[in-house]
């Protein structure tokens, strides 16, 4: 081979390697104020600035609302060159985040008090937002039934695509949009015979959020029977907004942002976002990036907490400018008891009896004794033997696979029915489920003893008793065990989740495209659906924050939020402290932050904390952040003052999350240590006379307001106050809670407390 040809084919093999080299997405935040003079458009120094370190660069999306900037694929090494570019701020890669999957009106007082809230000349100009799923707009859910002309402040599309036209959306479903570049450039290709590459809603979940939040009012719905009655949104005629974010293969960073891009350009009013990824800091989270500029433009953002509890740090969705959302259950159960061969009952719940209900005692089998499978006690695929489960209940472990999944298992392999037991990570917390055959879930502490009674009869027999629907069952709300907790794992002096609402057993709106399990073999189709999770308790904030707007139009983000906190209750008609189902006991404030919320008493809260965006930033420069760091949340340059002193203590938040140092002060001699905050409340009501009460954490922390009393004499006066915390160095125990509350015999403004040390 001649040297020459030697040479070609070296250079085609290092050609062939630069081309082949994996390329993935990343988001590019630009310092738009650094454009050179020599570009008119920002999106040409955008472009440029792409093909100076990939010739073969394409942008997937421009930013310019919720972040100034561009994504696109490139490889590392391109990644790298293009951060030290002038004016590149940062280059994040790719974050997938994940789904945080008609009694509630009555059980949150709506139905009793809806005099109070404006009706729809007022609420049918706010627009609530919802990233999810999609949309199925022929749920009756969507009905435009007596609703008025769009606003003219709607700047949105409703957009066609697969199995969607413009036709689709009303004067309800007002927007309806699409993203799906960042999926398809790193999964390729969305299957159009498998989902739909358009607007609509082939899983469930995005209209089961969008008709949480919004939904019309529905008579005569249910599942299956079950929760029969009139199915509604918290805020019935506000209009709806749909941005479909969310794939098979999950929600991309880059979709997400040009969604939230484009709501803000749409004019919503309130953002609803049920997802969340793993956390970072808030500079690197681009749903907390996107939410700041949300937020400068008057829109609540509310997201879902995760159902990564009871363990503790396990929130989402942290950023002091998110409503953080926690899951609480509702009055209401779906009871399917547990019949034993040695006469003992046991409680269950469950959504499907099927055809008929299991009438006589049948052959009762534990899983794991009909399987050759190691794990088989959990009832995944292939693993149950058919003729040692055939017409028998099968007794499978709860993990792993789905709960409605391990059913669907059980039904192929033959069996009558199933019970599921919840083991040591779910407790005895209950979830219902429609499920393909007879079945019940009991928790742990049954799930034992009815082994028990397997391994202890030769012939072991049961059934299952269904009971329907029972409302009325106390105590309630409880917090969710698969509710996220608190600390904040980013900023532990700032108090989240901020809130809980219900979240368990939510009746709404659902696909036409799947059945009530999602699974592939369920062939049934519903109108309605009963799911759980924080995913469901966040659009009942996002509702009952349209509610607030509609009737306070000039209340800020933080008003309402704030509004939404302080009303919020911690104990039960009775008396008794709200109850935590994942240990039986009184919940906390890092689990169900300010409490549960309120809607009637935050119409009226009488004092708010408010913040407007430069009191972020401040909270960032407390953090320490860097310049460019701020720059990429804030998208214009903002430098923190060198002379000023910046305290995460100062951020006028509706809580107190006091962190203290152990040994803080050892050797000084006090053996104590003092934390001080200030806050400054604003009047949004009469005028009046506030004084304060401390509802103390414990007789080890002393805890000082200053002044006591803040009289308020005209509607928007402000008063500050400040709260000094004195504590031991050294604690006897590692968290204490308390609350901080100001009355003028009329309105209670309630603030929580937790103290910890570090």
């Amino acid at each position: 081979m001649s040297r020459c040809l030697m040479l070609l084919v070296v250079w085609l093999s290092g050609l062939s390697h630069v081309s082949l080299a994996k390329k993935n997405t990343y988001i590019i935040h630009m310092a738009k104020s650094q454009m050179p003079e020599s570009y008119e458009d920002h999106t040409d120094w955008y472009a440029t600035s792409l093909k100076s370190v990939s010739q073969s660069g394409e942008m997937l999306y421009v930013y310019n609302n919720a972040v100034h900037g561009f994504s696109a694929s490139l490889t590392e090494g391109e990644a790298e060159l293009l951060e030290k570019q002038h004016g590149i701020l940062s280059v994040l890669p790719e974050v997938i985040y994940e789904l945080h999957t008609t009694r509630t009106p009555s059980f949150l007082g709506l139905d009793l008090n809806a005099d109070f809230f404006p009706e729809s000349n007022a609420m049918g100009d706010v627009i609530v937002g919802v990233l999810d799923t999609g949309v199925w707009p022929e749920s009756k859910s969507f009905d435009d039934s007596g609703f008025g002309p769009i606003p003219d402040s709607w700047k949105g599309e409703c957009e066609s695509g697969t199995n969607f036209t413009s036709r689709n959306c009303n004067r309800k479903l007002i927007g309806a949009r699409y993203f799906a570049k960042g999926y398809e450039t790193t999964l390729g290709p969305i299957d159009e015979s498998k989902e739909s590459k358009s607007p609509r809603d082939d899983d469930g979940h995005g209209t089961h959020t969008a008709t949480t939040a919004a939904g019309s009012i529905v008579h005569g719905a249910s599942l299956f029977g079950y929760a029969s009655g009139s199915a509604r949104g918290m805020a019935t005629h506000a209009r709806v907004a749909v941005y479909k974010v969310c794939w098979v293969g999950g929600c991309f960073s880059s979709d997400i942002l040009a969604a939230l891009d484009k709501a803000i350009d749409d004019n919503v009013n309130v953002l609803s976002l049920s997802l969340g990824g793993s956390n970072s800091d808030y500079y690197r989270d681009s749903v907390a990036i996107g939410a700041f500029a949300a937020m400068e433009k008057g829109i609540l953002v509310s997201c879902s907490a995760g159902n990564a509890g009871p363990s503790p740090y396990s929130l989402s969705n942290v950023a002091p400018w998110i409503t953080t959302v926690g899951a609480g259950t509702l009055d209401r159960d779906f009871p399917a008891y547990v019949s034993l061969g040695n006469g003992k009952n046991f409680s269950g719940v469950s959504l499907y009896k099927g055809d008929l209900s299991l009438s006589k005692m049948l052959p009762f089998v534990y899983a794991g004794n009909a399987s050759n499978n190691t794990n088989g006690n959990l009832c995944m695929t292939g693993t149950l033997i058919p003729e040692q489960v055939k017409g028998k209940i099968v007794l499978c472990d709860r993990g792993i696979n789905p709960r409605v999944q391990k059913g669907s298992v059980v039904k192929a392999a033959g069996g009558a029915g199933m019970i599921l037991a919840n083991t040591a990570a779910n407790g005895d917390e209950l979830i219902a489920d429609a499920h393909l055959l007879p079945a019940t879930t009991v928790g742990q502490t049954t799930g034992e003893a009815i082994k028990k009674y397997l391994t202890s009869d030769p012939n072991p027999t049961a059934t299952i008793l269904f009971e329907g629907t029972k409302v009325g069952i106390k105590p309630s709300p409880v917090v969710a065990a698969f509710s996220s907790r608190g600390p904040n794992s980013i900023t532990q002096e700032l108090l989240k989740p901020d809130i809980i609402a219900p979240g368990v057993n939510i009746i709404a709106g659902w696909t036409g495209a799947v059945g009530p399990t999602g699974l592939a073999e369920d062939s049934r189709r519903v109108g309605y659906n009963i799911i759980s999770g924080t995913s469901m308790s966040c659009p009942h904030v996002s509702g009952l924050a349209a509610l607030l707007k509609g009737a306070h139009p000039d209340w800020s983000p933080a008003a309402i939020r704030s509004a939404l906190m302080t009303t919020a209750y911690t104990v039960y008609k009775n008396g008794g402290a709200l109850q935590d189902v994942a240990t039986g006991k009184p919940s906390t404030p890092f689990d169900h932050g300010a409490g549960h919320v309120d809607p009637v008493a935050a119409l009226n809260p009488g004092l708010v904390y408010d913040l407007k965006a430069d009191d972020y930033l401040d909270f960032l420069c407390a953090l320490n952040y860097t310049s460019m760091q701020i720059n990429s949340i804030a998208r214009r340059p903002f430098s923190c003052e060198t002379s000023k002193k910046y305290s995460v203590t100062d951020l006028n938040y509706p809580s107190f999350a006091v962190v203290f140092p152990e040994q803080m002060t050892a050797g000084s001699g006090s053996g104590s240590s003092s934390m001080k905050y200030t806050r400054t409340l604003t009047n949004v009501g009469p005028a009046g006379t506030y004084k304060v009460n401390v509802i103390s954490p414990s007789n080890s922390v002393k805890v000082s307001v200053e002044p006591e009393t803040l009289a308020f004499t005209h509607m928007n006066e402000q008063k500050s106050y400040t709260v000094t915390f004195t504590a031991p160095s050294m604690p006897s125990t590692t968290n204490v809670y308390g609350r901080i509350e100001w009355s003028d015999g009329k309105h209670v403004v309630s603030s929580p407390v937790a103290i910890s040390w570090t």
